[in-house]
Protein backbone atom coordinates (compact mmCIF):
# COMPACT_ATOMS: atom_id res chain seq x y z
CA UNK A 1 0.00 0.00 0.00
CA UNK A 2 2.92 2.29 0.58
CA UNK A 3 3.92 1.98 -3.07
CA UNK A 4 0.41 2.81 -4.27
CA UNK A 5 -0.16 5.73 -1.98
CA UNK A 6 3.12 7.40 -2.82
CA UNK A 7 2.10 7.36 -6.47
CA UNK A 8 -1.43 8.38 -5.51
CA UNK A 9 -0.14 11.40 -3.65
CA UNK A 10 1.51 12.60 -6.81
CA UNK A 11 -1.60 11.82 -8.82
CA UNK A 12 -3.93 13.72 -6.54
CA UNK A 13 -1.62 16.69 -6.05
CA UNK A 14 -1.01 16.29 -2.32
CA UNK A 15 2.23 16.04 -0.40
CA UNK A 16 3.02 13.22 1.98
CA UNK A 17 4.00 15.62 4.75
CA UNK A 18 0.73 17.54 4.60
CA UNK A 19 -1.34 14.36 4.84
CA UNK A 20 0.69 12.88 7.66
CA UNK A 21 0.11 16.07 9.64
CA UNK A 22 -3.63 15.61 9.37
CA UNK A 23 -5.21 13.70 12.23
CA UNK A 24 -8.21 11.47 11.74
CA UNK A 25 -11.22 12.91 13.59
CA UNK A 26 -13.22 9.69 13.33
CA UNK A 27 -10.38 7.61 14.79
CA UNK A 28 -10.10 10.04 17.70
CA UNK A 29 -13.85 9.81 18.39
CA UNK A 30 -13.65 6.00 18.47
CA UNK A 31 -10.70 6.04 20.85
CA UNK A 32 -12.32 8.58 23.16
CA UNK A 33 -15.51 6.55 23.47
CA UNK A 34 -13.62 3.28 23.94
CA UNK A 35 -11.68 4.78 26.84
CA UNK A 36 -14.89 6.11 28.37
CA UNK A 37 -16.57 2.71 28.05
CA UNK A 38 -13.61 1.00 29.74
CA UNK A 39 -13.78 3.48 32.59
CA UNK A 40 -17.50 2.77 33.04
CA UNK A 41 -16.96 -1.00 32.84
CA UNK A 42 -14.39 -0.81 35.64
CA UNK A 43 -17.32 -0.26 38.00
CA UNK A 44 -19.04 -3.49 36.91
CA UNK A 45 -18.87 -6.69 38.98
CA UNK A 46 -17.76 -8.71 35.93
CA UNK A 47 -16.22 -6.27 33.44
CA UNK A 48 -15.09 -7.38 29.97
CA UNK A 49 -11.39 -8.09 29.64
CA UNK A 50 -11.37 -7.12 25.95
CA UNK A 51 -13.26 -4.57 23.90
CA UNK A 52 -12.70 -3.60 20.27
CA UNK A 53 -14.39 -1.54 17.58
CA UNK A 54 -13.91 -2.33 13.89
CA UNK A 55 -15.29 0.04 11.28
CA UNK A 56 -15.22 -0.15 7.49
CA UNK A 57 -15.76 3.25 5.84
CA UNK A 58 -16.37 2.60 2.15
CA UNK A 59 -17.10 4.51 -1.02
CA UNK A 60 -17.96 2.27 -3.97
CA UNK A 61 -19.11 2.57 -7.55
CA UNK A 62 -20.42 0.17 -10.15
CA UNK A 63 -21.01 0.77 -13.84
CA UNK A 64 -22.13 -1.91 -16.28
CA UNK A 65 -23.04 -2.16 -19.92
CA UNK A 66 -24.53 -4.78 -22.20
CA UNK A 67 -23.96 -4.82 -25.96
CA UNK A 68 -22.74 -1.23 -25.83
CA UNK A 69 -25.61 0.22 -23.77
CA UNK A 70 -25.54 1.33 -20.14
CA UNK A 71 -27.52 -1.02 -17.89
CA UNK A 72 -26.38 -0.01 -14.41
CA UNK A 73 -24.61 2.87 -12.75
CA UNK A 74 -24.46 3.48 -9.02
CA UNK A 75 -22.34 4.89 -6.21
CA UNK A 76 -22.66 4.06 -2.54
CA UNK A 77 -21.29 5.04 0.84
CA UNK A 78 -21.33 2.96 4.01
CA UNK A 79 -19.72 3.09 7.43
CA UNK A 80 -20.21 -0.27 9.16
CA UNK A 81 -19.36 -0.95 12.80
CA UNK A 82 -18.90 -4.22 14.65
CA UNK A 83 -18.02 -4.37 18.35
CA UNK A 84 -16.37 -7.32 20.05
CA UNK A 85 -16.89 -7.57 23.82
CA UNK A 86 -15.27 -10.51 25.60
CA UNK A 87 -16.01 -11.46 29.22
CA UNK A 88 -13.72 -13.81 31.16
CA UNK A 89 -10.03 -13.98 30.37
CA UNK A 90 -7.70 -15.06 27.57
CA UNK A 91 -7.85 -18.69 28.75
CA UNK A 92 -11.64 -19.02 28.93
CA UNK A 93 -14.12 -16.43 27.75
CA UNK A 94 -17.56 -15.83 26.28
CA UNK A 95 -16.42 -17.00 22.83
CA UNK A 96 -15.52 -20.47 24.11
CA UNK A 97 -16.51 -23.23 21.70
CA UNK A 98 -19.19 -25.71 22.70
CA UNK A 99 -17.13 -28.36 20.92
CA UNK A 100 -14.79 -28.45 23.91
CA UNK A 101 -17.51 -29.96 26.10
CA UNK A 102 -18.30 -33.66 26.07
CA UNK A 103 -21.67 -34.56 24.57
CA UNK A 104 -23.95 -32.63 22.25
CA UNK A 105 -27.04 -32.12 24.41
CA UNK A 106 -27.28 -28.84 26.28
CA UNK A 107 -29.79 -29.08 29.17
CA UNK A 108 -31.06 -25.52 28.73
CA UNK A 109 -31.42 -22.89 26.06
CA UNK A 110 -28.16 -21.18 25.13
CA UNK A 111 -28.01 -17.38 25.00
CA UNK A 112 -28.43 -15.83 21.59
CA UNK A 113 -25.08 -14.05 21.29
CA UNK A 114 -21.41 -14.31 22.18
CA UNK A 115 -20.62 -10.64 22.62
CA UNK A 116 -19.84 -10.02 18.97
CA UNK A 117 -22.31 -7.33 18.01
CA UNK A 118 -24.46 -7.31 14.93
CA UNK A 119 -23.18 -4.90 12.25
CA UNK A 120 -24.49 -1.36 12.60
CA UNK A 121 -24.44 1.55 10.15
CA UNK A 122 -22.77 4.61 11.67
CA UNK A 123 -23.40 8.24 10.69
CA UNK A 124 -21.29 9.47 7.80
CA UNK A 125 -20.37 12.80 9.31
CA UNK A 126 -18.03 13.02 12.29
CA UNK A 127 -20.40 14.44 14.90
CA UNK A 128 -18.89 13.06 18.12
CA UNK A 129 -22.19 12.89 20.05
CA UNK A 130 -23.93 10.86 17.32
CA UNK A 131 -21.09 8.38 16.83
CA UNK A 132 -20.44 8.00 20.56
CA UNK A 133 -24.12 7.30 21.15
CA UNK A 134 -24.10 4.48 18.58
CA UNK A 135 -20.90 3.00 20.02
CA UNK A 136 -22.36 3.12 23.52
CA UNK A 137 -25.61 1.51 22.43
CA UNK A 138 -23.89 -1.34 20.57
CA UNK A 139 -21.36 -1.92 23.35
CA UNK A 140 -23.88 -2.34 26.14
CA UNK A 141 -25.99 -4.73 24.06
CA UNK A 142 -22.95 -6.83 23.19
CA UNK A 143 -21.79 -6.83 26.79
CA UNK A 144 -25.11 -8.18 28.05
CA UNK A 145 -24.98 -11.03 25.52
CA UNK A 146 -21.36 -11.76 26.32
CA UNK A 147 -21.92 -11.79 30.07
CA UNK A 148 -24.90 -14.13 29.77
CA UNK A 149 -22.94 -16.45 27.50
CA UNK A 150 -19.95 -16.50 29.83
CA UNK A 151 -22.07 -17.46 32.83
CA UNK A 152 -23.68 -20.27 30.85
CA UNK A 153 -20.34 -21.59 29.65
CA UNK A 154 -18.89 -21.52 33.16
CA UNK A 155 -21.83 -23.56 34.41
CA UNK A 156 -21.26 -26.10 31.66
CA UNK A 157 -17.58 -26.21 32.51
CA UNK A 158 -18.40 -27.12 36.11
CA UNK A 159 -20.93 -29.84 35.20
CA UNK A 160 -19.12 -31.54 32.30
CA UNK A 161 -15.67 -32.90 31.65
CA UNK A 162 -13.53 -32.29 28.63
CA UNK A 163 -11.30 -34.85 26.97
CA UNK A 164 -9.36 -32.33 24.88
CA UNK A 165 -6.12 -30.52 25.67
CA UNK A 166 -6.94 -27.08 27.14
CA UNK A 167 -6.49 -24.35 24.51
CA UNK A 168 -6.87 -20.65 25.18
CA UNK A 169 -9.88 -18.92 23.67
CA UNK A 170 -8.04 -15.75 22.64
CA UNK A 171 -4.38 -15.07 21.97
CA UNK A 172 -2.23 -12.50 23.73
CA UNK A 173 -0.72 -10.14 21.17
CA UNK A 174 1.40 -6.97 21.14
CA UNK A 175 -0.62 -3.81 20.52
CA UNK A 176 -0.01 -2.10 17.17
CA UNK A 177 -0.32 1.45 15.89
CA UNK A 178 -0.58 2.37 12.22
CA UNK A 179 -2.39 5.28 10.57
CA UNK A 180 -2.40 5.70 6.79
CA UNK A 181 -2.77 9.17 5.29
CA UNK A 182 -6.39 10.15 4.56
CA UNK A 183 -7.82 8.88 1.31
CA UNK A 184 -8.44 11.32 -1.56
CA UNK A 185 -11.93 12.46 -2.42
CA UNK A 186 -13.74 9.61 -4.18
CA UNK A 187 -14.51 11.78 -7.21
CA UNK A 188 -10.77 12.15 -7.74
CA UNK A 189 -10.33 8.38 -7.58
CA UNK A 190 -13.28 7.46 -9.82
CA UNK A 191 -14.48 9.54 -12.77
CA UNK A 192 -18.07 8.42 -13.40
CA UNK A 193 -18.45 10.12 -16.78
CA UNK A 194 -15.19 8.74 -18.13
CA UNK A 195 -15.86 5.18 -17.01
CA UNK A 196 -19.45 5.16 -18.23
CA UNK A 197 -18.18 5.94 -21.73
CA UNK A 198 -15.33 3.42 -21.51
CA UNK A 199 -17.47 0.53 -20.25
CA UNK A 200 -20.04 1.13 -23.00
CA UNK A 201 -17.24 1.19 -25.58
CA UNK A 202 -15.76 -2.08 -24.29
CA UNK A 203 -19.01 -4.04 -24.62
CA UNK A 204 -19.98 -2.60 -28.03
CA UNK A 205 -18.15 -5.24 -30.17
CA UNK A 206 -20.34 -7.95 -28.66
CA UNK A 207 -23.26 -6.34 -30.49
CA UNK A 208 -21.78 -7.29 -33.86
CA UNK A 209 -22.13 -11.04 -33.30
CA UNK A 210 -25.73 -12.24 -33.77
CA UNK A 211 -25.10 -15.57 -32.01
CA UNK A 212 -24.13 -14.11 -28.63
CA UNK A 213 -26.65 -14.43 -25.81
CA UNK A 214 -24.82 -12.04 -23.47
CA UNK A 215 -22.06 -9.50 -23.97
CA UNK A 216 -21.27 -7.43 -20.89
CA UNK A 217 -18.59 -5.24 -19.36
CA UNK A 218 -18.55 -3.85 -15.83
CA UNK A 219 -16.33 -1.97 -13.41
CA UNK A 220 -16.42 -2.14 -9.61
CA UNK A 221 -14.23 0.48 -7.97
CA UNK A 222 -13.93 1.63 -4.41
CA UNK A 223 -11.96 3.07 -1.53
CA UNK A 224 -12.12 1.65 1.95
CA UNK A 225 -10.66 3.04 5.16
CA UNK A 226 -10.58 0.34 7.81
CA UNK A 227 -10.43 1.30 11.48
CA UNK A 228 -9.61 -0.87 14.46
CA UNK A 229 -9.18 0.20 18.08
CA UNK A 230 -9.04 -2.04 21.12
CA UNK A 231 -8.71 -2.05 24.89
CA UNK A 232 -5.21 -3.51 24.45
CA UNK A 233 -4.06 -0.24 22.85
CA UNK A 234 -4.17 -1.15 19.16
CA UNK A 235 -4.86 1.83 16.92
CA UNK A 236 -5.20 1.15 13.19
CA UNK A 237 -6.49 3.20 10.27
CA UNK A 238 -5.49 1.62 6.96
CA UNK A 239 -6.59 2.15 3.38
CA UNK A 240 -7.63 -0.25 0.67
CA UNK A 241 -8.45 0.77 -2.89
CA UNK A 242 -9.53 -1.40 -5.77
CA UNK A 243 -10.67 -1.39 -9.38
CA UNK A 244 -12.04 -4.65 -10.79
CA UNK A 245 -13.05 -4.69 -14.46
CA UNK A 246 -14.81 -7.69 -15.95
CA UNK A 247 -15.80 -8.71 -19.47
CA UNK A 248 -18.11 -11.67 -19.99
CA UNK A 249 -20.08 -13.12 -22.85
CA UNK A 250 -21.96 -16.29 -23.72
CA UNK A 251 -23.14 -17.96 -26.89
CA UNK A 252 -25.79 -20.48 -27.84
CA UNK A 253 -24.17 -23.75 -28.94
CA UNK A 254 -25.60 -25.75 -31.82
CA UNK A 255 -27.45 -28.02 -29.37
CA UNK A 256 -28.99 -25.06 -27.52
CA UNK A 257 -26.62 -25.13 -24.53
CA UNK A 258 -25.35 -21.73 -23.39
CA UNK A 259 -21.57 -21.54 -22.89
CA UNK A 260 -19.73 -18.52 -21.57
CA UNK A 261 -16.30 -16.98 -21.10
CA UNK A 262 -15.08 -14.52 -18.52
CA UNK A 263 -12.01 -12.32 -18.10
CA UNK A 264 -11.18 -9.86 -15.34
CA UNK A 265 -8.56 -7.20 -14.63
CA UNK A 266 -7.52 -5.87 -11.23
CA UNK A 267 -5.62 -2.77 -10.13
CA UNK A 268 -5.39 -0.62 -7.02
CA UNK A 269 -6.37 2.42 -9.09
CA UNK A 270 -8.74 2.60 -12.10
CA UNK A 271 -6.04 4.58 -13.91
CA UNK A 272 -3.77 1.50 -13.79
CA UNK A 273 -6.18 -0.84 -15.56
CA UNK A 274 -5.30 -1.87 -19.15
CA UNK A 275 -6.08 0.56 -21.95
CA UNK A 276 -9.29 0.30 -23.96
CA UNK A 277 -7.27 -0.97 -26.92
CA UNK A 278 -5.81 -3.83 -24.87
CA UNK A 279 -9.19 -4.80 -23.45
CA UNK A 280 -10.87 -4.61 -26.86
CA UNK A 281 -8.26 -7.01 -28.20
CA UNK A 282 -9.28 -9.42 -25.44
CA UNK A 283 -12.95 -8.88 -26.35
CA UNK A 284 -12.13 -9.83 -29.94
CA UNK A 285 -10.31 -12.97 -28.80
CA UNK A 286 -13.23 -13.86 -26.52
CA UNK A 287 -15.68 -13.64 -29.42
CA UNK A 288 -13.43 -15.88 -31.54
CA UNK A 289 -13.25 -18.49 -28.75
CA UNK A 290 -17.00 -18.36 -28.20
CA UNK A 291 -17.61 -19.09 -31.88
CA UNK A 292 -15.33 -22.10 -31.55
CA UNK A 293 -17.09 -23.20 -28.36
CA UNK A 294 -20.45 -22.97 -30.16
CA UNK A 295 -19.42 -25.94 -32.31
CA UNK A 296 -17.21 -27.69 -29.75
CA UNK A 297 -18.20 -31.23 -28.71
CA UNK A 298 -19.75 -31.86 -25.33
CA UNK A 299 -17.29 -33.73 -23.10
CA UNK A 300 -18.10 -37.00 -21.36
CA UNK A 301 -17.11 -37.80 -17.75
CA UNK A 302 -13.40 -38.58 -17.58
CA UNK A 303 -10.69 -39.80 -15.26
CA UNK A 304 -7.07 -39.62 -16.29
CA UNK A 305 -4.03 -37.32 -16.74
CA UNK A 306 -4.36 -33.56 -17.09
CA UNK A 307 -2.44 -30.29 -17.15
CA UNK A 308 -3.81 -27.44 -15.07
CA UNK A 309 -2.64 -24.20 -16.64
CA UNK A 310 -1.55 -21.54 -14.13
CA UNK A 311 -4.95 -19.85 -13.64
CA UNK A 312 -6.69 -23.18 -13.15
CA UNK A 313 -3.90 -24.41 -10.86
CA UNK A 314 -4.23 -21.29 -8.67
CA UNK A 315 -7.95 -21.86 -8.13
CA UNK A 316 -7.25 -25.58 -7.62
CA UNK A 317 -4.82 -24.81 -4.76
CA UNK A 318 -7.09 -22.17 -3.26
CA UNK A 319 -10.02 -24.55 -3.06
CA UNK A 320 -8.54 -27.92 -2.22
CA UNK A 321 -5.57 -26.77 -0.12
CA UNK A 322 -6.00 -23.20 1.13
CA UNK A 323 -9.26 -23.68 3.01
CA UNK A 324 -7.86 -26.73 4.78
CA UNK A 325 -4.97 -24.80 6.35
CA UNK A 326 -7.18 -22.07 7.85
CA UNK A 327 -6.37 -22.66 11.50
CA UNK A 328 -9.75 -22.08 13.13
CA UNK A 329 -11.09 -25.20 11.40
CA UNK A 330 -8.87 -27.38 13.59
CA UNK A 331 -10.81 -26.17 16.61
CA UNK A 332 -14.16 -27.08 15.05
CA UNK A 333 -15.21 -30.67 15.64
CA UNK A 334 -17.68 -30.38 12.77
CA UNK A 335 -14.83 -29.80 10.30
CA UNK A 336 -13.09 -32.58 8.42
CA UNK A 337 -9.70 -31.31 9.73
CA UNK A 338 -7.80 -32.73 6.76
CA UNK A 339 -4.35 -31.76 8.03
CA UNK A 340 -4.79 -32.05 11.81
CA UNK A 341 -1.77 -33.76 13.34
CA UNK A 342 0.17 -33.58 10.07
CA UNK A 343 2.67 -30.81 10.88
CA UNK A 344 6.18 -31.97 9.87
CA UNK A 345 4.63 -34.52 7.50
CA UNK A 346 4.87 -34.52 3.72
CA UNK A 347 1.56 -33.35 2.24
CA UNK A 348 2.70 -32.22 -1.24
CA UNK A 349 5.51 -33.11 -3.64
CA UNK A 350 8.94 -32.11 -2.27
CA UNK A 351 9.44 -29.65 -5.11
CA UNK A 352 6.49 -27.49 -4.01
CA UNK A 353 6.21 -24.86 -1.28
CA UNK A 354 3.06 -22.93 -0.38
CA UNK A 355 3.31 -19.37 0.93
CA UNK A 356 0.60 -16.95 2.03
CA UNK A 357 1.91 -13.39 1.93
CA UNK A 358 -0.50 -10.47 2.49
CA UNK A 359 2.45 -8.05 2.52
CA UNK A 360 3.22 -8.60 -1.20
CA UNK A 361 1.43 -5.94 -3.25
CA UNK A 362 2.55 -6.99 -6.74
CA UNK A 363 3.67 -10.05 -8.68
CA UNK A 364 5.43 -9.36 -11.98
CA UNK A 365 3.77 -5.93 -12.06
CA UNK A 366 0.27 -7.27 -11.40
CA UNK A 367 -1.54 -5.90 -8.34
CA UNK A 368 -2.50 -8.58 -5.81
CA UNK A 369 -6.02 -8.48 -4.41
CA UNK A 370 -5.10 -10.24 -1.15
CA UNK A 371 -2.67 -7.50 -0.08
CA UNK A 372 -2.97 -5.76 3.29
CA UNK A 373 -0.71 -4.46 6.07
CA UNK A 374 -2.86 -5.36 9.09
CA UNK A 375 -5.59 -7.97 9.35
CA UNK A 376 -9.09 -7.36 10.69
CA UNK A 377 -8.01 -8.04 14.29
CA UNK A 378 -5.31 -5.35 14.18
CA UNK A 379 -2.46 -7.86 13.77
CA UNK A 380 0.35 -7.09 11.34
CA UNK A 381 0.12 -9.22 8.21
CA UNK A 382 2.90 -11.79 7.95
CA UNK A 383 4.43 -13.91 5.22
CA UNK A 384 3.65 -17.48 6.24
CA UNK A 385 5.36 -20.48 4.66
CA UNK A 386 2.69 -23.11 5.31
CA UNK A 387 4.42 -25.81 3.27
CA UNK A 388 8.17 -25.95 2.64
CA UNK A 389 9.48 -28.52 0.18
CA UNK A 390 6.32 -30.56 0.56
CA UNK A 391 6.38 -30.54 4.39
CA UNK A 392 3.50 -28.96 6.34
CA UNK A 393 4.97 -26.35 8.70
CA UNK A 394 2.06 -24.40 10.15
CA UNK A 395 -1.46 -23.05 9.62
CA UNK A 396 -3.01 -19.68 8.86
CA UNK A 397 -3.85 -18.15 12.24
CA UNK A 398 -6.20 -15.52 13.60
CA UNK A 399 -6.40 -14.75 17.33
CA UNK A 400 -8.17 -18.06 17.91
CA UNK A 401 -5.41 -20.40 19.19
CA UNK A 402 -5.24 -24.06 18.28
CA UNK A 403 -3.18 -26.90 19.67
CA UNK A 404 0.56 -26.03 19.49
CA UNK A 405 -0.15 -22.67 17.79
CA UNK A 406 -1.04 -20.01 20.33
CA UNK A 407 -0.62 -16.78 18.36
CA UNK A 408 -1.91 -15.05 15.24
CA UNK A 409 0.18 -14.72 12.09
CA UNK A 410 -1.95 -11.91 10.70
CA UNK A 411 -4.65 -13.87 8.87
CA UNK A 412 -7.77 -12.95 10.87
CA UNK A 413 -10.03 -11.59 8.13
CA UNK A 414 -13.66 -10.69 7.57
CA UNK A 415 -16.00 -8.84 5.27
CA UNK A 416 -17.28 -5.57 6.70
CA UNK A 417 -19.73 -6.40 9.49
CA UNK A 418 -18.76 -10.06 9.86
CA UNK A 419 -16.88 -11.88 12.63
CA UNK A 420 -13.22 -12.62 11.91
CA UNK A 421 -11.79 -16.09 11.40
CA UNK A 422 -8.53 -17.28 9.85
CA UNK A 423 -8.64 -16.84 6.08
CA UNK A 424 -6.35 -16.92 3.05
CA UNK A 425 -4.56 -13.86 1.60
CA UNK A 426 -2.12 -14.01 -1.34
CA UNK A 427 -1.51 -17.72 -2.01
CA UNK A 428 1.81 -18.23 -3.80
CA UNK A 429 3.05 -21.60 -5.05
CA UNK A 430 6.84 -21.99 -5.38
CA UNK A 431 8.30 -24.77 -7.52
CA UNK A 432 11.94 -25.85 -7.14
CA UNK A 433 11.95 -28.47 -9.89
CA UNK A 434 10.96 -26.74 -13.12
CA UNK A 435 9.59 -28.76 -16.03
CA UNK A 436 8.91 -26.67 -19.17
CA UNK A 437 5.41 -26.78 -20.61
CA UNK A 438 6.47 -28.79 -23.66
CA UNK A 439 7.87 -31.43 -21.30
CA UNK A 440 4.67 -31.40 -19.24
CA UNK A 441 2.80 -32.22 -22.44
CA UNK A 442 5.17 -35.13 -23.12
CA UNK A 443 4.65 -36.40 -19.57
CA UNK A 444 0.90 -36.14 -20.10
CA UNK A 445 1.02 -38.21 -23.30
CA UNK A 446 3.29 -40.81 -21.69
CA UNK A 447 0.91 -41.15 -18.75
CA UNK A 448 -2.09 -41.37 -21.08
CA UNK A 449 -0.47 -44.30 -22.87
CA UNK A 450 0.29 -45.94 -19.55
CA UNK A 451 -3.35 -45.56 -18.47
CA UNK A 452 -4.56 -46.54 -21.96
CA UNK A 453 -6.26 -43.19 -22.54
CA UNK A 454 -6.75 -41.73 -26.02
CA UNK A 455 -6.32 -38.21 -24.69
CA UNK A 456 -5.61 -36.11 -21.62
CA UNK A 457 -7.02 -32.74 -20.66
CA UNK A 458 -5.57 -29.24 -20.62
CA UNK A 459 -7.52 -26.86 -18.37
CA UNK A 460 -6.58 -23.41 -19.68
CA UNK A 461 -8.88 -21.18 -17.66
CA UNK A 462 -11.52 -21.28 -14.94
CA UNK A 463 -14.09 -18.91 -13.51
CA UNK A 464 -13.96 -20.16 -9.90
CA UNK A 465 -14.94 -23.07 -7.72
CA UNK A 466 -16.03 -24.24 -4.28
CA UNK A 467 -15.18 -26.84 -1.67
CA UNK A 468 -16.69 -28.41 1.43
CA UNK A 469 -14.68 -29.14 4.58
CA UNK A 470 -17.36 -30.31 7.05
CA UNK A 471 -16.99 -33.87 8.30
CA UNK A 472 -20.70 -34.60 7.89
CA UNK A 473 -20.47 -33.84 4.17
CA UNK A 474 -18.20 -35.38 1.52
CA UNK A 475 -14.91 -33.42 1.59
CA UNK A 476 -14.95 -32.63 -2.11
CA UNK A 477 -14.21 -29.75 -4.44
CA UNK A 478 -15.70 -28.53 -7.70
CA UNK A 479 -13.85 -26.19 -10.07
CA UNK A 480 -15.58 -24.54 -13.02
CA UNK A 481 -13.38 -24.52 -16.14
CA UNK A 482 -14.28 -22.25 -19.05
CA UNK A 483 -11.61 -23.23 -21.58
CA UNK A 484 -10.68 -26.92 -21.82
CA UNK A 485 -8.77 -28.85 -24.50
CA UNK A 486 -8.23 -32.51 -25.23
CA UNK A 487 -4.57 -33.39 -25.93
CA UNK A 488 -4.54 -36.49 -28.10
CA UNK A 489 -1.98 -39.25 -27.82
CA UNK A 490 -1.91 -39.83 -31.61
CA UNK A 491 -0.65 -36.30 -32.29
CA UNK A 492 -3.79 -34.76 -33.80
CA UNK A 493 -4.38 -31.05 -32.93
CA UNK A 494 -5.71 -30.14 -29.52
CA UNK A 495 -9.51 -30.13 -29.46
CA UNK A 496 -11.60 -27.53 -27.64
CA UNK A 497 -14.46 -29.11 -25.66
CA UNK A 498 -17.22 -27.79 -23.42
CA UNK A 499 -19.39 -28.89 -20.53
CA UNK A 500 -16.61 -29.96 -18.12
CA UNK A 501 -16.47 -29.60 -14.33
CA UNK A 502 -13.32 -30.62 -12.45
CA UNK A 503 -14.19 -32.56 -9.28
CA UNK A 504 -12.51 -34.70 -6.66
CA UNK A 505 -11.40 -35.14 -3.06
CA UNK A 506 -8.34 -33.30 -1.73
CA UNK A 507 -6.02 -36.01 -0.39
CA UNK A 508 -6.48 -38.16 -3.47
CA UNK A 509 -5.72 -35.17 -5.72
CA UNK A 510 -2.61 -34.06 -3.79
CA UNK A 511 -1.08 -37.50 -4.32
CA UNK A 512 -1.45 -37.16 -8.10
CA UNK A 513 0.52 -33.90 -8.58
CA UNK A 514 3.62 -34.93 -10.51
CA UNK A 515 5.33 -31.79 -11.89
CA UNK A 516 5.09 -28.03 -12.41
CA UNK A 517 6.55 -25.41 -14.74
CA UNK A 518 8.03 -21.99 -13.89
CA UNK A 519 5.56 -19.58 -15.51
CA UNK A 520 3.34 -18.48 -12.64
CA UNK A 521 0.37 -16.25 -13.30
CA UNK A 522 -2.11 -14.37 -11.12
CA UNK A 523 -5.74 -15.34 -10.50
CA UNK A 524 -7.73 -12.58 -8.79
CA UNK A 525 -10.85 -13.50 -6.88
CA UNK A 526 -13.17 -12.98 -3.93
CA UNK A 527 -13.56 -15.86 -1.52
CA UNK A 528 -16.77 -16.52 0.40
CA UNK A 529 -16.73 -18.43 3.70
CA UNK A 530 -17.81 -18.06 7.35
CA UNK A 531 -16.62 -14.45 7.65
CA UNK A 532 -18.12 -13.29 4.36
CA UNK A 533 -16.46 -12.37 1.07
CA UNK A 534 -12.85 -11.25 1.19
CA UNK A 535 -10.38 -10.31 -1.58
CA UNK A 536 -7.82 -13.02 -2.39
CA UNK A 537 -5.19 -13.88 -4.98
CA UNK A 538 -3.67 -17.16 -6.15
CA UNK A 539 -0.28 -17.27 -7.91
CA UNK A 540 0.70 -20.65 -9.30
CA UNK A 541 2.69 -22.35 -12.04
CA UNK A 542 1.03 -24.87 -14.33
CA UNK A 543 0.71 -28.40 -12.93
CA UNK A 544 0.80 -31.89 -14.40
CA UNK A 545 -1.56 -34.18 -12.50
CA UNK A 546 -1.53 -37.92 -13.17
CA UNK A 547 -5.20 -38.40 -12.51
CA UNK A 548 -8.12 -36.03 -12.33
CA UNK A 549 -11.85 -36.58 -12.50
CA UNK A 550 -14.45 -34.60 -14.41
CA UNK A 551 -18.20 -34.61 -14.55
CA UNK A 552 -20.68 -33.07 -16.95
CA UNK A 553 -21.46 -29.44 -16.28
CA UNK A 554 -25.05 -28.43 -15.66
CA UNK A 555 -26.53 -27.06 -18.86
CA UNK A 556 -28.89 -24.20 -19.59
CA UNK A 557 -30.84 -24.29 -22.82
CA UNK A 558 -31.79 -21.35 -25.04
CA UNK A 559 -34.07 -21.97 -27.97
CA UNK A 560 -33.05 -20.88 -31.42
CA UNK A 561 -34.45 -17.39 -32.20
CA UNK A 562 -37.82 -17.41 -33.92
CA UNK A 563 -37.52 -13.90 -35.27
CA UNK A 564 -34.75 -12.35 -37.32
CA UNK A 565 -32.43 -10.06 -35.37
CA UNK A 566 -33.13 -6.34 -36.05
CA UNK A 567 -31.27 -4.89 -39.03
CA UNK A 568 -28.32 -2.62 -38.39
CA UNK A 569 -27.22 -4.46 -35.25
Amino acid sequence: MRIFFLSALTLFGHTLLAQLEQDDDFLSIMETELKRELSEFSKAKQPPYFLSYRVSDTYSANVGSSFGSLVTSSTDRSRVLVADVKVGDYNFDSSHSMDNFDGFNVPFQMPRGRGFGMPVELPWDNRPEAIQFMLWQVTQGSYRQSLEMFKTLKNLQHTTTTSTIPINDFSREVAATHVDPPLPEFTRFYNEKEWTARIKKISTPFLNNPDLVDGDASLDAGTERKYFVSSEGTRIAQNRTYAHLTIRASIRADDGDVVGLHKSYFAFDPANLPTDEEILQDVSKMIEKLNLLRKAPLAEPYTGPAILYSHAAGVFFHEIFGHRVEGHRLKDNNDGQTFKGKIKEEVLPKSLSVIFDPTQAYFNGQALNGYYLYDDEGIKGQKVEVVKNGILKTFLMSRTPIENLSNSNGHGRAQAGAETVSRQSNLIIKNDKVVPMNELRKMLITECKKQKKKYGYLFMDVVGGFTTTERYMPNAFNIFPTEVFRIYVDGRPDELVRGVDLIGTPLAMFAEIAAADDKSEVFTGFCGAESGYIPVTAVSPSLFVKRIETQKKATSQVEKPILQKPAGN
